[in-house]
């Protein structure tokens, strides 16, 4: 049985651990869309109905956070973690409802590698938000910060390589270039948004030590 008030409490962190799950659920579905390209339209959909479900968390814990005098860490660190991570799934959104808006046909070879970034990364990003409520010390998820960098650097390098083949390849069509990098950014956009939810998170634990 709970004492009372730690339920309370604790609902903080399961809606931002939900907002978590959901990210990495976006990010599996889309990666299934990379090696599944003919059904686009099929995980577009379901992409969007995680990113509805995820905005109902978002709203639900926002509401929360303004109706608690007393939170389990500051208000606006609760607030900046639920909009990066509510940013994470948007972008992926973003992403496969445009390029089912786009109806892109054929996938580009370099999308796996930054899709399969993407859901490691929000996978990492996922484990590091479960740790908030141990309140650990900086020493404990080092680590997972180190990872995610790591995996931004990556992703990074392979962002910057691709968006090179894109815009110089020979005899391109103008306008696919346009809506591929459009579908690049907002990957890119989406890694990033990871690694400042990495950044909140590591101030959070400086914060309390």
């Amino acid at each position: 049985m709970r004492l009372p008030g730690i339920s309370k409490k604790h609902i903080f962190y399961e809606l931002l651990e939900k907002q978590a799950q959901f990210a990495v659920d976006a990010a599996k579905e889309f990666h299934a869309l990379v090696n599944d390209f003919a059904n686009l339209p099929r995980y577009a959909t379901r992409i969007k109905e995680i990113e509805s479900e995820a905005d109902h968390v978002t709203h639900e814990l926002a509401n929360r956070i303004d109706a608690t005098f007393v939170t389990p860490l500051d208000k606006e660190d609760l607030h900046a973690l639920s909009s990066e991570l509510d940013d994470v799934t948007d972008c992926i959104e973003a992403c496969t409802g445009r390029m089912a808006l786009y109806q892109l046909t054929k996938s580009r070879p370099d999308l796996g590698a930054l899709v399969m970034l993407l859901l490691q990364i929000t996978e990492a990003t996922r484990e590091a938000i479960k740790a908030l409520r141990t309140k650990p010390n900086r020493d404990n998820v080092q680590d997972l910060f180190i990872h995610i960098h790591q995996i931004e650097n990556e992703h990074d390098a392979l962002f910057r390589k691709a968006l090179a083949d894109l815009l110089n390849a020979p005899d391109a069509d103008p306008i696919k270039v346009i809506k591929w990098k459009e579908i690049y950014d907002r990957i890119e956009a989406a890694v990033d948004k990871c690694e400042d939810v990495a950044h909140i998170i590591e101030s959070v634990v400086v914060k309390y030590a």
